[in-house]
């Protein structure tokens, strides 16, 4: 890259990735198992963070100490997500404004941990940003991070602080059906100067989204412009709720055969558990389950692939109905020419019913040939190489998903910018007052697509204060609604007659204020060295144990061919190391990691004579004849 590099990266609800697009294309950069799929899985305990595939496996061992899906939580009210509670095996409390906040027990003596989802968000980019960083050689500060195309503001703008929290930059937030056709298109022939109109069905862990597009060929190097032409979705539809389905059948017959219902901490174990069927009924008609219940016996079953495929029906019946809205909103411009293709994103497209579903409804045999969990990302490098100046640019033409306005008297809204409008986006509208002398307006902005403001979502609200006192309907409001490129939305108000204004980015009420954003970027900053401290202590705690075990297991066997003075020698590196760990376990505060690190070298280097004699003794044991 001979620019500095802008990342690719699909922040997911199950699974998250990275990509960089250079000379050689685009890719995937994968983990240390070779997996470019990172799961979106985030584990605190001990003083440690850990992300990706060992939170992820460790799950159901540790389930109150690991967020999986809080993508679900982002930019939402705690009475938004209540559906999704049930299913979560770490508890959700509200916090400030109604946010959605995660709350997990604390260690030994310390108070619980409560984090905010673009918190637990920001530690999943920060491990995809140093998987970059370590692929690349070089420091990585931006990225294109891609969205689901139904986002709506609060959803972004709490994407934009998590990039914000991990120490990237959100150059463009890219719609994901968007980016997946930016990854389409780069397989069409640059000789076929055919526009092509193309569906791209994305049905991700967390989220649903349908997104119509036109792809039309450019003059010169560019290959195409992708022009959005209408969406739909939902943003509390996906695979997970597949798993849910499956995971609550497992809970019901289970309740029925033995009275009592699974404990709340199997959750996660029947939910992973529901997964790997939901997997393996994709390829096989039959699936076996079987969960040991301990005192209670074993519950044992075979669920079948037609089983599964009526449980989920209602799901794909209302992923079908969205597409339905989608292709008539895009009716006008079609004009009446038929769909080219229709792609398949994300990993529920591999389950055979929604394969079917999607062929029926659009008359087309979906497309398969790109990786339905990697299409996303490569995409988004794709666009990130167009804005680093390292791929010739590719026009992204994108709509706002849902329409924008005001509330009135009356508690209606007045839209100001209406759903589908390409983006940047620029609408001015006139109001005025309903009351003599009215020095204040308080501006409160909606989105959705009702009529009343009971009935849409608010966004947030500012005040324009001091106009002198006029006679109701005299005054003259201007407000101007701007959608950038990412789809953020900013609001400005003038009254004309005085001249006063007012104007803000909308905060939404279910996101972190930017005085929120700044304390913890501040706490980062000003907790870094005892933080890295807590966890060098918890690192060392952990690896002298396993010393401790191994060394100690070997001292029971050996030690009478140990020369008296090592046997004691080594005996009281043992004791001391014990010693350490037991303060260090209890306060880690209680001991210096130099001085438990150096404990630990002097056992290690004291047991050297020890692990000779039990290396020789297994070397004999392995060649040792019969006799």
């Amino acid at each position: 890259m001979s620019h500095e590099p802008i990342i690719g990266i699909d922040l997911g609800t199950t699974n998250s990735l990275v990509a960089i697009c250079d000379a050689q294309g685009p890719r995937t950069i994968p983990d240390r198992s070779g997996s470019p799929l990172v799961p979106s899985a985030v584990r605190y305990a001990q003083g440690t963070t850990v992300v990706g595939a060992d939170a992820r496996r460790d799950a159901t061992a540790h389930p109150r100490h690991t967020v999986l899906s809080v993508k679900r939580l982002m930019g939402r009210s705690l009475a938004e997500v209540g559906a999704d509670l049930p299913f979560l095996s770490y508890a959700v409390e509200a916090g400030p404004r109604g946010t959605c906040r995660v709350r997990l027990p604390g260690d030994p003596g310390a108070a619980d941990l409560v984090l905010s989802p673009e918190e637990v968000s920001a530690a999943v980019l920060r491990h995809l940003k140093l998987l970059a960083e370590s692929h690349l050689g070089r420091e990585v500060r931006k990225a294109v991070i891609t969205v689901p195309a139904y986002f709506d503001d609060a959803q972004r703008q709490a994407t934009r602080t998590a990039a914000r929290l991990a120490g990237l930059e959100a150059v463009r937030l890219v719609p994901e059906p968007t980016a997946a056709a930016l990854a389409y298109g780069l397989g069409l022939s640059s000789a076929d100067r055919t526009p092509r109109h193309v569906a791209v069905y994305d049905l991700g862990g967390g989220t649903f989204d349908i997104s119509i597009l036109r792809l039309t060929p450019a003059e010169g190097e560019d290959p195409f412009f992708f022009q959005v032409l209408a969406v739909g979705g939902d943003t509390r539809l996906g695979g997970d709720d597949a798993d849910h389905l499956v995971a609550d059948l497992f809970r019901r017959e289970i309740l029925a055969r033995t009275g009592a219902a699974p404990a709340p901490e199997s959750t996660q174990g029947l939910i992973s558990l529901a997964e790997q069927v939901k997997i393996r009924l994709s390829e096989h008609e039959t699936a076996p389950v079987r969960i040991d219940l301990g005192p209670a016996g074993v519950y044992e079953r075979t669920l079948t692939r037609a089983e599964f495929e009526s449980l989920i029906t209602p799901l794909v019946d209302r992923t079908i109905d969205r597409c339905r809205i989608a292709l008539a909103s895009a009716e006008t411009e079609l004009a009446g020419k038929p769909l080219d293709a229709a792609v398949l994103v994300g990993g529920s497209t591999r389950i055979p019913l929604v394969r079917r579903r999607v062929g029926e409804c659009f008359n087309l045999e979906p497309y398969t040939a790109l990786d339905p969990d990697q299409v996303v990302a490569l995409g988004a490098s794709v666009q990130a190489a167009v804005l680093s100046g390292d791929r010739r640019g590719t026009l992204l033409l994108d709509v706002i998903p849902l329409s924008l306005g005001v509330e009135t008297v009356g508690g209606a809204v007045a839209k100001v910018i209406m759903r589908n409008t390409p983006v940047p986006a620029r609408a001015t509208e006139m109001f005025s007052t309903s009351v003599d002398n009215q020095t204040a307006f308080r501006l409160t902005v909606f989105q959705g697509e009702r009529e009343m403001a009971a009935d849409c979502r608010r966004l947030g609200e500012f005040h324009l204060r001091g106009l002198p006192p006029m006679p109701a309907g005299i005054p003259q409001l201007e407000i101007t609604f701007l959608v950038d490129a990412n789809g953020v939305l900013g609001v400005s108000a003038l009254e004309r007659r005085s001249g006063r204004r007012a104007s803000m980015q909308v905060i939404p009420n279910h996101g972190l204020t930017p005085e929120e954003v700044d304390r913890i970027e501040q706490e980062s900053v000003t907790h870094a060295r005892e933080d890295m401290t807590r966890h060098r202590i918890v690192d060392l705690i952990a690896n002298s144990n396993l010393d401790l075990k191994w060394i100690g297991e070997r001292f029971d066997r050996f030690s009478g061919e140990l020369p008296p003075p090592e046997r004691d020698s080594l005996s009281a590196c043992m004791t001391r190391l014990r010693g350490l760990v037991a303060r260090a376990t209890a306060d880690w505060k209680g001991v210096a990691p130099d001085e438990l690190h150096q404990a630990k070298e002097s056992l290690d280097r004291a047991s050297v004579r020890l692990q000779e004699i039990s290396i020789a003794a297994s070397l004999r044991g392995s060649t040792a004849r019969p006799g």
